[in-house]
């Protein structure tokens, strides 16, 4: 059956109606239009991964961000909570695991540039959203222009220019964006005026950013101050309920922006008297594509790797032109002087999570460890990295009929296109929802026909036609375009898809279903790689390795679990008020080696591992195997502290979604 597309229509890019954008003395620059973002004068889709430097051991932050940059990513988002830097009023806290001056400096370091998130309200699951206790006993209308707020913002604003001053790409550093703000719907003219101040106080940066999402018509701001960003999650554990999620529209080639569900337990309904944000003045760019999600008590919804992945290619399909995860890389809360710090019901928020665990089931997990989503959306990254300048300014084209969620038989595909050449979109991955194989697959572009394809299994891909490369034109390849050296070209084999290439008119068929194929065209070579081995392929400053196969993070240590009698005193036992009326129950653990990850393969509902009487680990289970460092009970007097599993809260039990 031939696949064919809706008609194509160029845009017309405004340029120069944004605040945005910067020259800097050497000629480097970073401009916005409405279609895409702009570097050193080229098309340009940055890819975004986050990472909060306070949830995890300095000694480890460059580590950790050579593993993003393997990763493909080029830009470190986070925020700078303020309450894990002035607990107490007036004494900051700058210094080791909060040291931010030197995790950017890391990141310039290794390449990487910088999306500052300075609140000052963040949320990231945290007390109070990262507002220090002492801020909210001041009796101040917070997130407004209250005079006395603002006055303690500017003070907040302060502390940290003076830690990053000299730092911004203006000076030759590696800060790009700064964020205001957070998921702040309503309130136009204080977004104004808290970049006023961090302009004043001497932030400059070529791009500002505010979440837009709302439930109705995009959030309110200063539309020529900001560039307004989107997100996108495959569950919500925020939720106040324990219903499974109907089929996500994510996963199919919708174009709308604005997600409804992200902030819904922090956002109300607001009449905005018909305000509408006027998305075709921005480039659609996105800052929290869920690659993965904390655990509430009552929702632990579980991310497979194909939900981040495919989540990824539909909104890139959708014309997403900076691609933005939230979380990249999971992490550790710390505990506070005065209290612990993550979101909790105590605090009048509406969610309660762990105390420490914030391994988000993402990309890179809570202890460094490296998953599969992470190998997943490498291949797109490869991609994006090199060849966003081609794609960022082709325009998204849906297929003739639209599909819904809940449709398991139908094809789902879009393509981004400049009317000549372009890349198809595929999707038949659909959380919650098996999809059947879609057989005798043709797509048509209006200027390429492919051969045909079966479309089978749990897979998505790009596919590129009429690319033009070292002289050649790519007519059409069924097969996933990885990234390029030299006169080189790197596909993956997508399972179940034949690789067939047209070059200039020839055809090449490959069988690269176990092995590397390599065919030459004239001085163009074209190398194809087996799915699985293409996940463990990655492009490092110009060069293309292939990552040893063994994850050293995740080798294994022998765990000995013993009934304990003995339950040691707890420091924070607040932690299982939550299971009302269920029993503590209590076992001993105890690992041979300080190396490597101990599994625990128990079912529980709510558990804390107390080292030498210290709270170290803790977690609500979503039905995996919990995973902790040896290193956190080795040579400790070390036990497990749970209640028994509660089969009332919402957690992914059912293979399908896995």
């Amino acid at each position: 059956m031939e696949y064919g597309f809706k008609e194509y229509k160029k845009a017309e890019i405004k340029r120069n109606h944004l605040n945005l954008g910067q020259v800097r003395a050497d000629g480097s620059s970073y401009q916005v239009n409405s279609l895409y973002l702009e570097k050193d004068g080229k098309p340009w889709i940055g890819i975004m991964g986050e990472f909060h430097f306070v949830r995890y051991p300095r000694s480890d932050w460059e580590m950790e961000l050579a593993k993003m940059k393997a990763g493909g990513i080029t830009t470190v988002a986070f925020y700078v909570f303020w309450i894990y830097h002035e607990e107490i009023e007036g004494q900051y806290d700058f210094t080791g695991d909060r040291d931010l001056r030197y995790f950017v400096e890391l990141c310039q370091k290794l390449g990487l540039t910088v999306m500052l998130r300075i609140g000052p309200w963040a949320h990231g699951e945290v007390r109070n959203g990262g507002f220090p206790d002492w801020l909210l006993k001041k009796g101040f209308k917070l997130r407004t222009n209250d005079a006395g707020y603002l006055e303690c913002v500017r003070g907040w604003y302060s502390k940290i220019y003076e830690q990053v001053q000299g730092l911004f790409f203006k000076d030759g550093g590696p800060i790009i964006g700064i964020q205001i703000e957070n998921e702040l719907v309503d309130q136009c003219e204080h977004l104004g005026k808290l970049k006023e101040i961090a302009v004043s106080i001497g932030f400059d940066v070529p791009i500002w950013t505010v979440t837009g999402w709302d439930r109705l018509y995009g959030a309110k701001f200063p539309v020529k101050e900001f560039l307004p960003v989107f997100g996108g999650y495959v569950d919500a554990p925020w939720l106040d309920h324990t219903k499974p999620l109907p089929p996500s529209h994510h996963f199919t080639f919708n174009t709308i922006r604005n997600d409804a569900a992200i902030g819904v337990d922090l956002i109300s309904e607001t009449d905005d008297e018909g305000w509408r944000l006027p998305y075709e003045d921005y480039p659609f760019a996105t800052c929290e594509l869920g690659s993965g999600l904390p655990t509430s008590y009552i929702r632990r919804p579980y991310v497979a790797p194909m939900d981040a992945y495919a989540l990824s290619l539909v909104k890139l399909g959708c014309g997403n032109n900076l691609v933005g995860y939230y979380m990249y890389h999971g992490g550790t809360n710390k505990l506070g002087t005065l209290s612990t710090l993550h979101e909790s019901k105590a605090t009048g928020y509406p969610n309660d999570y762990a105390i420490l665990n914030y391994d988000f089931m993402t990309c890179i997990g809570q202890y460094g460890q490296l998953r599969d989503q992470y190998r997943l959306c490498n291949l797109l990254h490869m991609f994006i990295n090199d060849f966003g300048d081609i794609l960022a300014p082709m325009e998204h084209v849906g297929s003739q009929t639209f599909v819904e969620a809940d449709d398991a038989d139908s094809l789902r595909y879009a393509m981004r296109t400049d009317g000549h050449s372009g890349f198809v979109f595929i999707n038949h991955h659909q959380r919650s929802l098996k999809l059947n194989d879609v057989k005798d697959v043709v797509i048509d572009t209006g200027n390429v026909k492919f051969p045909q394809f079966d479309v089978k299994g749990d897979v998505a891909f790009i596919l590129p036609f009429n690319l033009s490369f070292s002289n050649h034109n790519i007519d059409y390849a069924t097969a996933q375009l990885l990234c390029k050296v030299d006169n080189t070209l790197f596909f993956a084999a997508v399972p179940g898809v034949k690789p067939e290439y047209s070059v200039d008119g020839q055809v090449i068929a490959v069988d690269a279903s176990t092995h590397v194929s390599h065919d030459q065209i004239g001085d163009l070579t074209i190398v194809t790689i087996p799915w699985e081995v293409a996940l463990y392929l990655r492009k490092v400053d110009g060069k293309v390795f292939v990552e040893r196969k063994i994850n050293k993070g995740i080798c294994h240590t022998e765990l000995t679990i013993e009934d304990s009698v003995y339950t040691p005193e707890l420091d924070y036992p607040e932690e299982f008020s939550v299971c009302v009326g269920k029993e503590l129950l209590c076992k001993k653990l105890t690992v041979d080696s300080l190396d490597g990850m101990v599994s625990i393969k128990l079912e529980f509902d709510v558990a804390q591992i107390i080292a030498d009487g210290k709270l170290v680990a803790d977690c609500y289970y979503y039905g995996k195997p919990w995973e902790i460092p040896a290193s956190l009970i080795y040579g400790k007097e070390s036990y497990m502290v749970y209640t028994p599993l509660n089969k009332e809260v919402y957690m992914d039990f059912d293979e399908s979604l896995k």
